[in-house]
Order: C-alpha cells, then sequence, then structure tokens
C-alpha cells in the first residue's frame, strides 16, 4: 500500500485485522491495550499518527467492552491529531435495537451511533446491519458493505451440481434472500413465523414453493439459531434432503453449537466478522475470510475512490 494509511486493531477480532493488513500488503499498527486490574481499559499508539488516515477494525459483539475500546481507541487517535479516523466494524452489535418497539425502552443502536461520533470518529464502515436504517443514526459518512460478494464463488461451486431453493427464513430477511436467489439463479421460498419473546422463534409456514429438495437458507446472523433450526426442521418435515445455511454473522450464543449439531442442517457458512475461538468451532462450520472486502473498501476509501459498487445487493 503507497500511501500514508494505517490500520489498527482493537481485541475483538484481531486475527480479521491481521488478514486485512496481509491483503493490503501491511504491518499491523502498533497499538498497547491492557486492562488495569479492576478491569478499566488502557489505550496507547505505539507509533506515531500525527496527519496520518487512520483505520480501526474492531467487531461490537459482546462483551460490551468491546464497544467501549473502540471508543477509546478512537478518543486516542483523535487526541493524537489523526488525520481522518474511520471505525471499521465488521459486525455492529445492538444492531437489532435500532427502534422503540414497546414503552420505557431505548434505543440502543442510535444511542452508540452518536457515542461513537462524539468519541471523534470521522466515517463509518460496517457490514450486513440488520437494520440498514441504522446509517440515519449519524451525519458522518457511513458505509454499509454487503458481503455477498466473499460468498458467491463458493456457492456457485455448491450450487453447480445440484438445484437449490433460496430460503428466507423469515419475513425481514425477504431483501436479502432475494438478492441472493437472483444471483444464483435459484427460486425464492419464505418462511413466516412469529417471535413469542426475545430470542424466541415460532415457524409457522411456507409462502411459495413447498416442495424443496436442496434448500439455502440465508440470514444475516445467527445468535441463540432458534430461526433457522426451526426453519430447517419445517423443511426436513416437508422432504428437504439437504439443508445448508449461510449467515453473515455467526454469534453462537447458548446453546446454539449443540442445537445445530442436534438439527438436520448440513452445514453452516459465516464470515469472521465475529471470532471464532476454536472451542466454539463445530464440524459442521465453515468459515468464509471477510478480509477481501473491507481490504478493498480501506483501499478506496484512503484514495478517496468510489466504493458504490461494495453496496450492491
Amino acid at each position: 500500500m503507497n500511501f500514508k494509511a494505517r490500520v489498527f486493531s482493537g481485541r475483538s477480532n484481531p486475527d480479521l485485522s491481521c488478514k486485512i493488513n496481509e491483503i493490503l500488503g501491511m504491518s499491523l499498527g502498533k497499538i498497547s491495550l491492557k486492562n488495569f486490574s479492576d478491569g478499566e481499559i488502557w489505550v496507547r499508539f505505539e507509533e506515531n499518527i500525527r496527519g496520518v488516515d487512520i483505520f480501526i477494525v474492531q467487531s461490537t459483539n459482546p462483551p460490551a467492552e468491546n464497544i467501549l475500546e473502540l471508543l477509546l481507541i478512537i478518543d486516542a487517535a483523535k487526541r493524537a491529531s489523526a488525520r481522518r479516523i474511520t471505525a471499521v466494524i465488521p459486525y455492529y452489535g445492538y444492531a437489532r435495537q435500532d427502534r422503540k418497539d414497546q414503552p420505557r425502552v431505548p434505543i440502543s443502536a442510535r444511542l452508540f451511533m452518536d457515542t461513537i461520533v462524539s468519541a471523534g470518529a470521522d466515517r463509518i464502515v460496517a457490514m450486513d446491519l440488520h437494520s440498514t436504517q441504522i446509517q440515519g443514526f449519524v451525519n458522518i459518512p457511513f458505509d454499509h458493505l454487503y458481503a455477498k460478494s466473499i460468498f458467491l464463488d463458493h456457492l456457485k461451486e455448491i450450487t453447480t451440481n445440484r438445484e437449490y431453493t433460496v430460503v428466507a427464513p423469515d419475513v425481514g430477511g425477504i431483501k436479502l434472500a432475494r438478492s441472493y436467489a437472483k444471483i444464483l439463479g435459484a427460486s425464492l421460498t419464505i418462511i413466516d413465523k412469529r417471535r413469542p419473546g426475545p430470542n424466541e422463534a415460532e415457524v409457522m409456514n411456507i409462502i411459495g414453493k413447498t416442495r424443496i429438495k436442496n434448500a439455502l437458507v440465508i440470514d444475516d446472523i445467527i445468535d441463540t439459531g432458534g430461526t433457522v433450526i426451526q426453519a430447517s426442521k419445517l423443511l426436513e418435515k416437508g422432504g428437504c434432503e439437504s439443508i445448508i445455511v449461510l449467515a453473515t454473522h455467526g454469534l453462537f450464543s447458548g446453546q446454539c453449537i449443540s442445537r445445530i449439531m442436534e438439527s438436520p442442517i448440513d452445514k453452516v457458512i459465516v464470515s469472521n466478522s465475529i471470532s471464532i475461538t476454536p472451542e466454539r468451532k463445530f464440524p459442521k462450520l465453515e468459515i468464509i475470510s471477510a478480509a477481501p472486502i473491507l481490504a478493498e473498501a480501506i483501499t478506496r476509501i484512503h484514495k478517496e475512490e468510489s466504493i458504490s459498487s461494495l453496496f450492491e445487493f
């Protein structure tokens, strides 16, 4: 990379940051991050960043310290006179709390966007937001990337010799699933579900093609796995022989992994937007790196080139 820019990493996903820097042909920016005995986070840039274009890679999945660490790094960069500070957030946590859907609750997605801007971020890059309206929560440039480009080559290999039906596991995922169906030349089916409570999904029925032999279930996030697991059971009940689930972000919280292993799902494909430790990996899991699309976005942003092609569904 023949220009004056540096990519730094928080501790939420250092492996992804290293892969981004490998693609860019750079070494990872030098920064010290540690905790005092009481848990307080301490940050220090270990190189001069005055007048430098700074990119900070940090997913904001739990624990909440990941968000606080991002804010502290941004503040340190601002006080060190960085020319421009871009927060690269592969997975933006709290995106599901994007509206006041009941009395006396916060709009957490808006709150954290406000704090990121207040800390000193000049630009935000995120990938496959759960709610795209979050882009409108800030008055600074916000680049929302779609991760489909990192999955498509692999999906085309999978669907070459078999006819797959793309399945949206809920009504909210129709737009995302339709985009994959269009590119793969596959039919689209929608599963209608009702959610009785947080992290609880109740699948009701299938809308569209009901006799599905091979299913490709598309979602943005796998958290407890309730949505995709119930979808897979409904598909199996209807005679489906092969079920592949693809999601950009794999949280795999609670008993998700054991439930997936016991489900009819044959394979789960996710990106590395969230760091998955070795002990959290399981036989059905396949991880594809999001580093190429993030590295491309960083390059274009720094060179002041258009990145509109990375927004396309």
